[in-house]
């Protein structure tokens, strides 16, 4: 079986999984440019608990966690089958206090992208949560121990953002990037490609860049449960670059 390549996607906002451009565009073709999953495991900023959690619903439901957006975002449905012996088998390799669990679903984190990746909604797919007491270095442990997935044909899809300041977005120029976000932006780029674990799992709240890119950790996470799922002999690529409303980071990036 082919080893399955990473993948983190930059989702930014809940209206792309409707919207038509370059980003989604670039999802579509994605999908195209690498093997074809036996499963799917979603490490999505939208899914926070204590302890971590695996989602193991055997007919996972979509969840649509925000609000104030259309009526047409609400009646999207991402119908795809879970992987309860997938998940039982990732709880196994997580090991510590790992458990499954049906009472959750598929967030927009992962409905979002699969939606224009996956139309078809015939892989089966399952989540992750992310452990809120636990600190950087374990979640890039746990992402290491996913490893072995990879073998298994099982493509790990994290979902958030780089950069991620919602209090800071500027809605008058979609394009926009300031400058702070880019400066973090591409730091984090460097510290991927010479894998630098330290600066990746543990920011400096004294440099701006760092505390405005990330001033909540959830969106962040995801990139760490990847990075510890590559490992050095992969190559590094980036799907899709850019900045969105000055405060988002839209880049995604494919080890395999």
């Amino acid at each position: 079986m082919t080893k399955m390549p990473v993948l983190f996607v930059g989702h930014g906002s809940p209206m792309n999984a409707l919207d038509k451009n370059p980003f989604t565009e670039g999802l579509h073709q994605l999908a195209g440019k690498i093997p074809r999953p036996q499963a799917i495991l979603a490490v999505s900023a939208h899914w926070e608990t204590t302890g971590t959690q695996i989602l193991s619903a055997a007919n996972p439901q979509t969840i649509h966690d925000f609000y104030g957006f259309p009526k047409a975002l609400f009646d999207i449905r991402y119908p795809a089958p879970g992987a309860p012996e997938l998940a039982a088998e990732t709880q196994k390799l997580v090991g510590g206090d790992a458990i499954l669990t049906e009472k959750w679903g598929y967030d927009h984190g992962t409905w979002s992208i699969l939606l224009h990746m996956y139309p078809e909604a015939n892989i089966p797919v399952y989540q992750l949560s992310l452990d809120v007491k636990k600190d950087p270095k374990a979640h890039v442990e746990i992402g290491r121990k996913l490893q072995a997935l990879r073998e298994k044909g099982v493509l790990i899809l994290g979902s958030g953002n780089i950069v991620h300041n919602l209090r800071l977005i500027n809605w008058k120029d979609q394009k926009a990037v300031y400058p702070w976000a880019k400066e973090f932006d591409l730091k984090v780029k460097a510290a991927l490609e010479n894998r630098e674990d330290y600066k990746l799992m543990y920011l400096d709240e004294n440099q701006e860049a760092d505390r405005l890119s990330v001033p909540s950790a959830d969106h962040y996470l995801p990139l760490l449960y990847c990075y510890g799922a590559s490992t050095p002999e992969d190559s590094i690529s980036y799907p899709y670059e850019g900045y969105e409303l000055g405060s988002l980071s839209m880049r995604s990036v494919l080890w395999k």
